[in-house]
């Protein structure tokens, strides 16, 4: 059974949970935890002569799981050659040699690596007419039946809820068919088949059912995109709106999290609902600006009996009255802002969150993509340069799988264009031009560009973000392209972080030997170029960490389009006037093939200068509905202490 280092609900904690649940620090040590179980299920199996049935996830959520079955299996001498799997879910319609099916993905994740039979191997088929599917999908649960039943069932969870393709609305008793895929499944699906309208609308899916007869369950989830979802699986009513909560009725599943995923549980979210705690300063602030949030009153305003009502007693008759517990966390959180991000020269820094000297700083920004640092921390951005610090901008990927087949062919017309009206004979630019619009004519979907349409997708968003950052007044020496190798595969799927990778940020720094370092937090998917951006950044800083200038470096992390920290978590926040967010606009709108129709806009139907000034507008008004200042926007940071 799994066990973890971190955390595991106890008995009285079920008075919430509903699922046993098991968080790790992170998707590597619980996937690794999940391949440990896999293992000695096949050998037990193995020594009892009797085969092994595993049903198989696909999605982002297994992939640490089949790497480390794979290391088992190449060091440790792990054999599949027991074992019988049957995958849950495959797109249809679906070509098996397709980039994006899931034949495809698990040949190269994990059957192709282990000695696994190929006649054992079971994945829906994509390639079936209509009128057979049905018979199809009862002889694929015949073979189940036949063999015993699922040992053992791997499951990812969807934005909504979704176990298999079981959508919202399917039933417990559902069967193996085809179903129609919910528009919040597709739009997560749409980067994967570069947009929405390449995304299939339908899949073949095991039913709810024959996930419900399995004799275990392990369902994984990871990232803080997760956590609402999953807290509604665990701790809500079992209900058809969420198909995952169906599981609460098995008696053999654990909730494979990491910290991440699991932050919306009670026990880790509000533990002091759960059983009497140590009321750490970061517990304090959490507890008591949630209060304030859920009341909609501002910190100050708070009373005893709030306090009380609200299953905080214990901290009150630590700390209280309330009203000293108030302004201590009113004084902190008003600390945080400042107009000053590099820190205000020749004066007292006791209560700032960043220290006044040197007065003029060394700041370097990493932008995983092209246009993070515009749309992230677009204000902050200026206002260091406005303030006479030393900023320089690290773009760390070309961000070239950003840019529409349309933008491509109009720049490489332009180029065609440019030279006929000035008479430059360039037979190469004809060329490459002609053979860009061949290959996009007959361009499949997902289909990996061929390198020429790379290069001029990346020459395009590299000089949107040379405008950009000239635009916030940064010399052309200030400004670095470093196009980390891990990003250029021409697909949405990325080489591993390597060695090259991290040499190049550590480079850079210690190039610019920054006071202060600016990097994408995103943590929501644990396997998005800003999470393996910022790997790269934590593994340099930490290799450089012995070096002398290191001592004086801060790092602080900004969020992405799609979310913000918390406010309790919230350790520098930037206001902005009316007039500086209208600034930020234009330096958004530099970046102008994410204008208007881009290629990932996700579920969110804004554009990213809506969304960001959203978020900021948001973020300021929790500011003010708390009790302090009311600004127009602000830009939130955490700092990052290595």
């Amino acid at each position: 059974m799994l066990k973890s280092s971190i955390d595991k609900a106890t008995g009285f904690e079920k008075r919430f949970e509903n699922i046993g649940t098991v968080v790790y620090e992170d998707s590597i040590s619980g996937s690794k935890a999940v391949a440990k179980e896999i293992a000695e299920l096949i050998q037990v199996k193995a020594s009892q002569k009797q085969p092994c049935i595993l049903g198989l996830a696909t999605g982002s959520s297994p992939k640490g799981l089949y790497a480390e079955l794979v290391r088992l299996h190449k060091e440790e001498g792990l054999s599949f050659k027991n074992v019988i799997s049957f995958n849950l879910d495959e797109y249809y319609p679906m070509e098996p040699d397709s980039v994006n099916s899931y034949v495809r993905f698990m040949n190269e994740l994990l059957f192709n690596h282990v000695d696994i039979l190929p006649e054992n191997c079971h994945i829906p088929d994509g390639t079936l007419d209509k009128e057979e599917i049905a018979d199809y999908c009862d002889a694929y649960e015949s073979k189940i039946e036949a063999l015993g039943g699922i040992d053992l069932q791997i499951l990812g969870i969807g934005g909504n809820g979704h176990i298999g393709f079981n959508e919202s609305g399917s039933l417990q008793n559902s069967k193996t068919r085809l179903v129609a895929l919910d528009h919040i499944t597709r739009v997560a699906a749409s980067s994967d088949f570069l947009g929405l309208n390449n995304t299939p609308r339908t899949a073949i899916t095991l039913g709810v059912k024959k996930i419900m007869e399995a004799q275990r369950v392990i369902l994984m989830a990871w990232g803080e995109g997760k956590s609402n979802i999953i807290k509604q699986s665990v701790e809500g009513q079992v209900t058809n709106l969420v198909p995952a909560s169906f599981l609460q009725e098995h008696d053999n599943v654990t909730f494979v999290l990491d910290k991440e995923s699991s932050s919306k549980l009670t026990r880790v979210n509000t533990p002091w609902l759960v059983e009497k705690i140590e009321w750490t300063d970061k517990l304090v602030r959490k507890a008591v600006l949630g209060l304030a949030l859920h009341l909609k009153k501002p910190i100050l305003m708070l009373t005893d009996a709030d306090y009380i009502e609200n299953g905080m007693s214990d901290l009150l008759a630590d700390s209280g009255p309330a009203y000293d517990i108030n302004i201590k966390i009113f004084n902190r959180l008003q600390n945080t802002i400042t107009g000053w991000p590099g820190g205000k020269p020749n004066a007292d820094d006791s209560k700032r969150p960043e220290r006044a000297e040197p007065a003029k700083k060394r700041v370097l920004i990493f932008s995983p993509h092209p246009d993070d640092d515009v749309i992230s921390m677009g204000g902050t951005f200026k206002r260091l340069q406005e303030q006479g610090h030393e900023v320089h901008i690290g773009y760390q990927t070309s961000g070239n799988i950003a840019v529409s087949d349309d933008e491509a062919l109009r720049f490489a017309g332009f180029v065609c264009d440019y030279n006929a009206k000035f008479g430059i004979e360039s037979t190469e630019a004809e060329n490459i031009y002609k053979k860009a619009i061949a290959f996009l004519e007959n361009k499949k979907g997902s289909e990996i560009d061929i390198p020429e349409v790379r290069y001029i997708k990346g020459l395009i968003r590299k000089g949107e973000a040379h405008a950009a950052a000239k635009f916030i007044g940064l010399p052309d020496a200030h400004i670095h392209f470093m196009e980390m190798p891990f990003y250029e595969t021409g697909a949405i799927e990325k080489k591993p972080l390597g060695e090259d990778d991290i040499e190049i940020t550590m480079a850079l720094i210690d190039k610019i030997k920054p006071h202060q370092i600016y990097a994408a937090g995103d943590l929501a998917d644990p396997h998005g170029t800003h999470k393996v951006c910022l790997d790269a950044i934590f593994t340099a800083v930490k290799a450089l960490k012995p070096k002398k200038y290191m001592k004086d470096c801060w790092v602080w992390l900004y969020r992405g389009a799609w979310q913000e920290w918390n406010v309790d978590e919230i350790e520098m926040a930037v206001p902005m006037s009316p007039d500086q967010v209208l600034e930020k606009r234009h330096g958004i709108f530099k970046h102008q093939s994410q204008k208007d129709g881009v290629v990932f806009q996700g579920s969110d139907s804004r554009e990213f200068w809506q969304r960001a000034e959203d978020r900021n507008r948001e973020t300021a008004e929790i500011y003010h509905q708390l009790g302090l200042a009311h600004y127009a926007a602000m830009e939130a940071f955490v700092r990052w202490h290595f």
